[in-house]
């Protein structure tokens, strides 16, 4: 069972809490527009659904004869349960959940209906179909049945408390995680520091050195807004923070604050405005007149939207960009999200965060979990109910869980830019106070992406390649998902990245060219970043400055709104 926990914690991990300019355009109006479609095809289209009838009678004949040769993906865990392969009635079971599956997906692309209509449609069935799925019911799933013999019935009380606990305290959603071991500042984002300047936005954080001396350049940790900061600083094992200290590095993280109904009128222009502002208390308590800057995911657009308005303006600060899980130039062919997602839907998605003045960030977290149900609502209802099982205690998804909201006008900034696409047409589209052109950005950048990134998928990353008019670009492409992509130190055995020098081709031409690397990209990346920051000097005796003194420890005030 503590392999189990640890599989479905790990999935889970893989598609952490996220946002492109296309998120938020999914709506619930749309999706059931697209049931409707379906439904009625079943009579105007009459000849797809014999077609189904018949192919599903066939199937069904050969299944309970015995002489059916389906069998699940190797990779499903669903069905590892011996019982699967060896028992006839799970057997056959499954095999008729498999064929119904593929032969529905079939029967959707014999409708008649649109583009977008057919990946709305794929998109419900497939909701549909992986909540039919037999593992989910206490009759159909064997490893439940045994639990609860072997437990003498216990596992279903407790099953029933879990549910109960989760309706009463969880919107009915099925927890994911234990968040009982977990206190932010006491076992997660732990790192010294200090918060050494705040607005009604943003607290600067910067941390205490570990090493004598220390680069001259300090480094800034640009978060997504949808997400808190310590992502950046989980444990020791895997902090970022504690990674660039032991590398001489002077990192600074911005904490945003997480807004409600009032701060409804935050856009782009007051988060980025400021990071300038944070930039410039960073460059006063360190003398140096250069930062090096990152930004993942969303983040990442801000600090696409910095570097753009402050090259526009001809400062020059911007000393080096790190550009993590990022997308900056969404399409609709890079992932099922942009396929189902059109102008009308993110015009409704831009009236729903006005009126409520916020997107919520439970709201973004239950659309993910919708979009990967199998990893991130059914393994839960297996494991919660059936098997009656506490969720795992894992700090990733406590962080996860520990969701943050959107103001409007962000959400509002983030889905024009879905639709006007400001960096991949530069010069011509206004942002933030200037017209963007990330062609007039030259500083050394560090971009990395996910092989098995569903948010930001990695061919749509390798696309800023293309946007910036720096002439030094590194592209590195890790071998795993959205966040542990990031959380990659180097002491994980499984870690591994692929580089290739010649980015003059397409995402495909330079995976064709990549060479994989065994080990993790952090060293490259810590003696990439520290060729750009400067001399050593002496670390600070002392955190802020006269003018900027500390106000209080880290993590700070804002990542426990």
């Amino acid at each position: 069972m503590a392999n189990r926990i640890e599989d479905i914690a790990a999935k889970a991990a893989e598609t952490t809490t996220a946002l492109n300019p296309l998120m938020g355009g999914i709506n619930r109006e749309e999706l059931l527009g697209a049931v409707a479609m379906m439904l009625r095809q079943t009579t105007t289209n009459p000849k797809a659904t014999a077609k189904f009838a018949g192919r599903m009678t066939k199937e069904n004949i050969e299944i309970l004869l015995g002489k059916s040769d389906r069998a699940p993906d190797p990779k499903d865990r669903r069905f590892k349960d011996p019982a699967w392969a060896h028992n006839p009635f799970y057997k056959r079971g499954l095999q008729t959940y498999l064929a119904m599956q593929d032969n529905l997906d079939e029967w959707v692309g014999d409708l008649a209906m649109g583009e977008i209509e057919h990946a709305r449609a794929q998109f419900v069935l497939g909701m549909i179909t992986d909540a039919l799925a037999p593992t989910n019911s206490f009759i159909g799933n064997p490893a439940a049945r045994k639990r609860a013999i072997e437990s003498g019935g216990l596992s279903l009380v407790k099953g029933l408390k879990n549910a109960y606990t989760d309706l009463t305290k969880n919107g009915g959603m099925p927890s994911q995680v234990d968040s009982r071991p977990f206190e932010v500042g006491k076992n997660l984002a732990t790192t010294p520091g200090q918060v050494i300047w705040r607005n009604e936005i943003i607290e600067l954080i910067q941390y205490a050195p570990m090493t004598d001396k220390v680069h001259r350049i300090p480094y800034l940790i640009i978060p997504p807004q949808i997400n808190k900061f310590y992502a950046n600083d989980l444990t020791p094992m895997t902090s970022i923070v504690q990674f660039l200290l032991a590398h001489n590095q002077q990192p600074f993280v911005i904490s945003w604050r997480n807004p409600t109904k009032e701060h409804a009128h935050w856009g782009l222009t007051e988060y980025v405005d400021a990071l300038i502002q944070a930039t410039d208390v960073m460059r006063h308590i360190t003398g140096s007149a250069k930062v090096n800057v990152s930004g993942a995911c969303s983040g990442g657009i801000t600090t696409a939207t910095l570097a753009s308005l402050l090259a526009s303006a001809g400062d020059k600060r911007i000393n080096s960009i790190s550009m993590f899980v990022c997308v900056l130039d969404p399409q609709k062919d890079d992932s099922d999200l942009g396929q189902i997602v059109s102008e009308r839907s993110l015009e409704i998605a831009r009236r729903y965060s006005r009126r409520k003045g916020i997107l919520e960030g439970e709201s973004l977290a239950r659309m993910f979990a919708w979009m990967r149900p199998n990893d991130l609502v059914w393994n839960y209802v297996v494991n919660n109910y059936l098997l009656g099982q506490d969720p795992p205690p894992y700090d990733v998804l406590f962080w996860n869980n520990d969701t943050t909201n959107l103001p409007a006008q962000l959400h509002s900034d983030y889905l024009d830019m879905g639709l006007t696409q400001p960096f991949s047409n530069p010069g011509k589209i206004e942002i933030a106070g200037h017209i963007a052109d990330l062609t007039a950005v030259t500083a050394d950048t560090f971009i990395v992406a996910g092989v098995t990134d569903h948010i930001t998928p990695w061919k749509a990353c390798y696309r800023t390649t293309k946007l910036l008019g720096s002439d030094n670009i590194e592209f590195t492409l890790s071998n795993s998902g959205h966040l542990q992509s990031l959380l990659n130190p180097p002491m994980n055995p499984k870690a591994q990245y692929f580089k290739n020098a010649d980015l003059s081709g397409t995402a495909e031409e330079w995976a064709e060219g990549a060479e994989e690397v065994k080990g993790s990209w952090w060293p490259r990346w810590a003696e990439w970043l520290g060729e750009r920051s400067g001399a050593l000097k002496a670390a600070p005796k002392t955190l802020g400055s006269d003018a900027f003194p500390p106000l209080c420890a880290s993590p700070g005030t804002y990542v426990h709104e």
